[in-house]
């Protein structure tokens, strides 16, 4: 059934019975929103680590961390693993969500700034994120579904059969065009099928209808249970996250040994780096991905790290901790198990490379080819176990985030407009509006086609509401109008008018001006030749020696190249459109730009002629303008406007200096003393006179950093110990 066996199917059915149990058990402790939107604020440090884990990783993660790493060896890696270097904050941060004392991160805008329509606001920029956040994850598990639940070719229809055909025509006639040797019949059909692009394989199931299935999984516990449901279930997902990571590693390493000879481990991972090319195991700007600078990696760090604190998850995944010291350990050693797992993905894609390579056209099946190829033989139901473990990973995260998303919707949008019902009331609305945000994200997932574009989309929108929260919650200068002119012009500059005008002004795509290009220069790097560097040069030794035959004029024979030979690498990097964000494409005979119109590099261009530089300083530029504008025009804006009302402001502060206590009631007590005395734990403050709320480091403070940073070390020791194994 569905190309799985029995057992597969069964192993899939307990788990969804497993976590639609969970989801009916949690329905009995909701009373408020505070039980369905933050479980009660009763969670400890294991199921806060696990919570923060799952939330924060999806599908998408393990399938897109494999798919880049595949394609573009270890420095691919970093697709993922951008977020580790800010992963140290979090332990400077996360108090701050447990101090708030607020159901949503759209309470803080209320509070801080005084403002219902600013956290409206917030409300549906931050669910906009989450729908395309759970999309992504929708739009990579069922794209690795489908490819475990493959046809055989026995199985196809006759129209399945005639597109097959088509297909495999059409891989021949790319072959013989890079041999040079196409008709003028056949490279009028290869036009034809280039247009039509037929394909290979076919699935048993349908995206759609996969999609669908998953959201109606996650919208039955979820809604049932709130929070609660979605934590608990957490715990198992993120167990399945751990075995989804590693499940592949043994089995891939053992057919390794197979096909080329070996016994261990080691001698298979000998073998990965007798067959691959060295740039596959350079982890800082390789021959294949010189985009992925130093200085790139540096700017997109800091940009996520200064976004990640505005997710609106964050209040959910870090505010229902029971104390402060719980959502700081749970929270950081949850997002360090995943900067782990990162890893691991990117061993799984140097593994498939090594079995695979010059086998799948397309890579974000890799996952998916794997595991059939992989699992399928022991007739364990590992098969099944793998999908179970990408729904795991993918509900994890969707469960979260559409509890988020409902929310911030019924609390800071809703409740606004209608506040005058009872907490039944907004908690049968938050679970409705739960299954719209479940709905638009399924919208997302069946409209977008890659998830690349998404991700780097996903980095960068928050950059919007990122400025008002840090000044906010640190600078007693900001003020409402500061907050607001940020937003309302980032809005405007980093999405209507990219999103917009193309739309509104075809002719824009067509300019000449904004066509403009990058022209780098080519590379030499050098390297040992490698066995796919030997067989690579005999092809195109075959390919000179077939052309000369058909009478071409071609250049100078390459030359034949030796196992451990140095040998010099001549990179040409393409040439990459400045200004639109999905490049440049031929469309009715003239090139157009696709994808959102990057307004902020046109306003470079005119002082900096973009085109002379690399690609990857064009992207710092264009992320630096993202991170520093924002924060510029709230500064400026701040310091030119009236400050906010000392009374509030002292409200809101003294509130965020007073640790939580785990008794609701004694916290309160605590409240009522700071809130009757504002200067109260004045003395923790690093300038106490000033305008600044930053304190002072304490105990926990510096081993909890110094913790953080030797993980951070500890894990890039890994990957580079990983890579370098059997040299």
């Amino acid at each position: 059934m569905f190309g799985l066996s029995v057992v597969d199917i069964l192993v899939i059915g307990l788990y969804f019975a497993a976590i639609l149990g969970i989801g009916f058990r949690a329905m009995r402790h909701i009373r408020s929103q505070e039980d369905y939107f933050l479980g009660g604020r009763r969670f400890g440090k294991l199921v806060q680590i696990f919570s923060a884990f799952g939330q924060g990783t999806s599908a998408d993660s393990a399938v897109g961390t494999t798919t880049t790493t595949y394609n573009n060896g270890a420095s691919g890696i970093w697709s993922a693993l951008l977020f580790l270097w800010g992963t140290p904050i979090y332990w400077f941060t996360s108090p701050w969500y447990r101090r708030l004392r607020v159901l949503t991160l759209g309470d803080f805008f209320e509070e801080r700034y005084g403002s219902k329509r600013m956290a409206g606001f917030y409300a549906v920029v931050a669910s906009l994120w989450l729908m395309l956040f759970i999309a992504i994850g929708m739009k990579a598990v069922s794209a690795t579904v489908l490819g475990i639940a493959v046809k055989s070719p026995a199985e196809l229809s006759v129209e399945e059969k005639t597109e097959y055909d088509q297909a495999v025509a059409w891989e021949s006639l790319i072959t013989r065009k890079v041999q040079g040797v196409l008709t003028s019949e056949q490279k009028h059909r290869l036009e034809e099928l280039e247009r039509i692009r037929p394909r290979k394989e076919f699935s048993h199931l349908t995206e759609t209808k996969l999609i669908l299935t998953i959201c109606l999984i996650v919208f039955v516990y979820a809604i049932a249970g709130g929070l609660e449901a979605a934590v608990y279930t957490d715990i198992l997902q993120g167990m399945f996250i751990i075995v989804l990571s590693v499940i592949l590693i043994p089995f891939g390493l053992a057919r390794i040994n197979a096909v080329y000879g070996g016994e261990s481990p080691m001698d298979a991972i000998r073998t990965m780096h007798h067959r691959l090319p060295q740039w596959y195991f350079d982890i800082f700007g390789s021959s294949q991905t010189l985009d992925f600078t130093w200085y790139y990696i540096a700017s997109i760090s800091v940009l996520i790290a200064v976004t990640v604190a505005v997710q609106a998850n964050q209040m959910n995944a870090i505010g229902s901790a029971k104390d402060e010291l719980t959502a700081r350990i749970g929270f950081t050693a949850g997002c360090f198990m995943k900067r782990f797992c990162t890893v691991l993905w990117g061993l799984t894609g140097l593994i498939a490379v090594t079995l695979y390579a010059g086998q799948i056209r397309d890579s974000d099946l890799v996952w998916g080819y794997a595991t059939r190829d992989l699992l399928r033989g022991p007739g364990l139901g590992l098969v099944g176990l793998m999908i179970a473990c990408l729904l795991a990973a993918l509900m994890s995260s969707a469960d979260m985030m559409m509890i988020t998303a409902s929310g911030v919707l019924t609390r800071n949008l809703y409740r606004p407009l209608l506040p005058y019902f009872e907490e039944r009331h907004y908690v049968r609305v938050g679970r409705i509006l739960g299954g719209v945000v479940l709905i638009g994200a399924a919208v997302f997932a069946c409209w977008f086609s890659t998830v690349l574009q998404l991700l780097k989309m996903i980095w960068e929108f928050n950059a919007i509401l990122a400025a008002a929260f840090w000044c906010g919650m640190k600078w007693r200068r900001t003020t409402r109008i500061g907050a607001w002119s940020s937003m309302l012009v980032t809005s405007l500059l980093f999405v209507l008018i990219p999103a917009l005008g193309p739309w509104l002004f075809p002719s824009l795509r067509t300019s000449t001006t904004l066509l403009k290009q990058t022209d780098p220069a080519p590379i030499t790097r050098t390297y040992q030749a490698q066995q796919m560097d030997v067989e690579q040069r005999q092809k195109e030794i075959e390919q000179w020696d077939e052309k000369h035959k058909q009478g071409s004029t071609l250049g100078s024979r390459p030359q034949q190249i030796l196992l451990g030979q140095t040998m010099d690498k001549i990179i040409q990097p393409p040439r990459k459109s400045i200004f639109w964000s999905k490049g440049i494409e031929i469309r009715d005979g003239q090139p157009q730009g696709q994808g959102w119109l990057y307004i902020e590099l046109v306003l470079v261009d005119q002082c900096k002629d973009l085109s002379t530089l690399p690609y990857a300083m064009v992207e710092t530029i264009r992320t630096l303008i993202r991170l520093l504008l924002p924060f510029a025009i709230i500064i400026v804006v701040s310091l030119l406007t009236r400050p906010e009302n000392k009374e509030s402001l002292d409200r809101f502060y003294v509130k965020m200096r007073t640790p939580v206590r785990v008794d609701k009631e004694l916290d309160r007590e605590e409240m009522a003393r700071s809130l009757a005395y504002p200067i109260r734990f004045q003395e923790r403050l690093l300038f106490p006179h000033s305008q600044f709320e930053f304190f002072k480091w304490d105990r926990i403070d510096i081993y909890g950093f110094a913790l953080s940073a030797l993980t951070v070390l500890g894990i890039i020791g890994m990957l580079y110990s990983l890579l370098h194994l059997g040299t």
